[in-house]
């Protein structure tokens, strides 16, 4: 078991995989220099991380900014969007909410999608967290891309989350 305070960024695993250079800067140096895609990327974000923005509709209740961690896995860090639908089977009771729901993550990402399956292993490890905070088990996520402006399904695989862990 981890601390919190051990535990690192989930977005840390995503830069892992894209570049390992692009992540000991940002998460072991702390260099970060901002530029047209990241301040792109940001607002893109902005909506997304509103944690006070929540929705109901109908069988579906959106929350936005949730922060999430595993001690298990020693991953912390905030998904932009988690869906939850109503699922009187695979779903989990909530605090305030009547019926039982399955969390259903939705990772914003700024450009289009990516061929090395980062963008999966930072979708698969919010889950993750979701599933050991929540006592559930979430079968698939969804990438939303803004240059293309359509999510796409990702199913949550054993393999991917073999990834995760190691």
């Amino acid at each position: 078991m981890f601390s919190p305070e051990d535990c690192l960024m989930i977005s840390g695993l995503q830069h892992f995989r894209f570049c390992r250079r692009q992540w000991a800067l940002i998460h072991v140096e702390q260099q970060w220099a901002e530029n047209l895609l990241t301040v792109e990327g940001e607002l893109l974000h902005k909506r997304a991380h509103d944690e006070r923005l929540r929705e109901q509709r109908g069988d579906l209740w959106i929350v936005r900014g949730l922060r999430v961690q595993s001690l298990t896995m020693g991953l912390s860090g905030i998904c932009d969007v988690v869906e939850f639908w109503q699922d009187a089977i695979r779903g989990v009771p909530l605090t305030g909410k009547s019926g039982l729901w399955l969390p259903y993550p939705v990772e914003y990402k700024r450009g289009e999608p990516k061929h090395d399956g980062s963008d999966e292993l930072q979708l698969c490890a919010q889950a993750m967290c979701l599933e050991e905070m929540l006592c559930c088990e979430i079968p698939e996520g969804a990438l939303f891309y803004g240059e293309q402006r359509r999510r796409l399904r990702v199913e949550l695989t054993q393999t991917l989350r073999e990834e995760v862990r190691s």
